[in-house]
């Protein structure tokens, strides 16, 4: 082979590798939030559209006339640790009636091409009347009017939602507010990843809440993998529903490969007993390595699990360790009594260790100097290190999982004029060692 086709091939081999990272981290990524991505993926969709699909059984849909790129991210065993996120309040997650206002918005605007925010709002007003199942949407009253704004906020962020005129901000303070929106109904097609529609489940209103859970892993099955699904159906001859030796490969497979690729660790210990002895094969090794490989990452693997580093980081979504997040500072400044106690410590001990952190920082964190904030603190900081991968419930107590040793703390002062306690980039603060993951 030439050198030119050498350096061509290699060139090749970084963009794929650099175009998988940014769809890892932005699963919907468009034209107008990043060109230069776009641009990366609509050149090597083919190769990328490949290696997603035998990788982690996820499908890549690129359209460059209408400046999106989709990738459909499938899990077994959905979980709440990346919700949807307002974008107003701090980025505080949807709570219930926001998701029930985003299914119904979104339901209703594929029928319209354009639309004002008055009869956007009429026509979910008129939805939720007509559905005894959902709580009426009263957009007299100004949490009611938030919500839905957050909602079209959500939708404008994944270009759902173009505003022609008007700002969408303005109808907090006023229902009379005028706001034109051009609607991208094909766009909004593509947003749900579960690939069994929730109509095809057919389940009684009254029956959700006590079957929630096998409704979620009805609504994640797919017929690739061989089974019975929800809804009787099956993938073979009627009446079959054995799975078949391939079927069983390739599941074990994706399944192992989607959660390496989409979690911060993976740990052995999480994993069945069929996806360990699949990934510690040969065969499985070889393929864990070429698929990090060719996705630009560096892969540690340590008697506890694996983790993937990616030099660059593009497909981290949420930094750790990171200095812009109160949550996060604590969850940091905590590691440091859960992995000096290996048993664990008690909800009790948490909120007494946040309570710790505010006396040393009196002028930190003043949203949680109250009452109650040094057990919300502690909560928080808690959620973030479950969601991270770094601690763990046992036995009534939070444990520190193995990757939690990456970090050390090795020095803290009292907090600079931002009256933050960790500051990375400064002299001051907590120094720390450790990679981001």
């Amino acid at each position: 082979m030439s050198t030119l086709a050498n350096q061509l091939a290699a060139t090749e081999r970084e963009e794929v590798a650099r175009a998988i990272r940014l769809l890892l981290a932005r699963p919907l990524l468009t034209e107008t939030a990043d060109p230069t991505g776009f641009d990366l993926v609509r050149r090597r969709r083919s190769p990328l559209t490949g290696w997603f699909d035998y990788t982690c059984g996820w499908s890549l849909v690129v359209e460059p006339r209408r400046g999106y790129a989709r990738l459909t991210k499938i899990r077994a065993h959905p979980d709440g640790s990346r919700p949807a996120r307002r974008a107003r309040s701090g980025r505080a997650p949807f709570d219930r009636r926001r998701y029930v206002l985003l299914c119904v918005t979104a339901a209703e605007l594929l029928s319209m091409p354009m639309t004002t925010i008055g009869v956007l709002a009429d026509r979910v007003v008129q939805a939720t009347a007509a559905d005894r199942a959902l709580p009426a949407f009263d957009p007299v009253q100004r949490p009611e009017r938030a919500a839905f704004v957050d909602v079209l906020k959500l939708l404008e962020s994944y270009d759902v939602l173009r505003t022609v005129d008007g700002t969408t901000e303005s109808y907090v303070d006023s229902a009379e507010a005028k706001v034109l929106y051009r609607v991208d109904s094909t766009l909004l097609m593509r947003l749900p990843a579960a690939p069994v529609g929730a109509s095809r489940l057919a389940v009684p209103p009254g029956e959700v809440p006590a079957r929630f859970d096998d409704l979620l892993t009805d609504l994640v099955r797919e017929r690739r993998y061989g089974g019975t699904a929800g809804d009787g159906t099956t993938d073979g001859l009627p009446g079959e529903n054995a799975t078949t030796n391939a079927q069983r490969n390739l599941k074990l497979r994706h399944s192992v490969l989607r959660r390496l690729f989409d979690d911060p660790v993976l740990y052995r210990t999480d994993l069945a007993a069929d996806e360990l002895a699949y990934v510690t094969s040969l065969t499985g090794r070889q393929i864990l390595r070429r698929s990090v490989e060719q996705a630009g990452f560096l892969l540690e693997e340590r008697a506890e699990g694996f983790l993937l580093v990616d030099p660059d980081g593009l497909a981290t979504d949420v930094r750790f360790p990171d200095d812009t997040s109160t949550a996060r500072v604590a969850a940091l400044l905590l590691l440091e009594p859960l992995c000096a106690t290996p048993a664990g410590l008690l909800p009790e001990q948490l909120a007494e260790a946040g309570a710790d952190l505010l006396r040393r920082f009196p002028g930190w964190a003043k949203a949680y100097q109250s009452e109650d904030g040094p057990a919300r603190l502690a909560e928080d900081a808690l959620r973030v290190l479950l969601d991270m991968g770094l601690a763990g419930p046992a036995r009534g107590r939070v444990v520190a999982r193995p990757a939690a040793h990456r970090y050390r703390v090795t020095q803290a002062t009292t907090p600079g004029p931002k009256n933050d306690p960790v500051d990375t980039t400064g002299s001051g603060g907590v120094a720390v060692e450790g990679d981001p993951q």
